[in-house]
């Protein structure tokens, strides 16, 4: 995978810059903040994903139908930051994936969640978008990243370990683990 190269937004600059990066595949991505413009590429996204990865996603749980899924239109835009990473298929701009955290009360610490399309496991995507939050967390001064998820999931505590996440059995419930960092 290739070092992220910031680019430039097209219009009015925001405080969160595009990068294009490079897949372990060759596949060249954008990850942007998604945009209240990109609310129909990301429900095709939360709507293409199977019921199976609904409930067993990397980082985070996801609701079972994808019609109460969360969107942009659905979350606290001040608070909450979702990147995406996009691509071209076919003529026409797709969302792969999302990462998003949403910050604790206290402002230094936040929870994050991962989201990949099927066809995007095991291609770096998750890497990539994952590295991106704990950038854009560090930059907002938050240091200490957490998420949960099933014990079960060997991606999650595969993708997790890579990234220097530690994994600890949940107090409050065994059958799920959770994954921090300080960033």
């Amino acid at each position: 995978m290739n070092t992220a190269k910031p680019i430039k937004s097209q219009g009015k600059e925001t405080e969160i810059k595009p990068w294009a990066e490079v897949l372990a595949d060759g596949t060249q991505v954008v990850v942007r903040k998604i945009a209240p413009m990109d609310a129909k590429l990301e429900r095709a996204f939360t709507d293409s994903l199977s019921p199976e990865l609904r409930s067993f996603d990397f980082l985070g749980q996801l609701r079972p139908s994808s019609s109460t899924l969360p969107t942009q239109f659905d979350i606290d835009h001040a608070n909450v930051m979702s990147l995406g990473a996009f691509t071209t298929v076919d003529g026409k701009e797709t969302l792969l994936g999302i990462g998003r955290y949403s910050p604790a009360r206290d402002g230094s610490s936040c929870e994050c969640q991962l989201t990949l399309s099927e066809a995007w496991h095991h291609k770096g995507l998750g890497t990539v978008l994952i590295k991106h939050l704990i950038e854009v967390a560090r930059k907002r001064d938050i240091f200490y990243m957490f998420a949960v998820g099933g014990m079960e999931n060997t991606e999650m505590a595969e993708l997790a370990q890579r990234l220097g996440f530690t994994r600890q059995v949940d107090p409050q419930d065994p059958a799920q683990a959770i994954y921090s960092i300080w960033i």
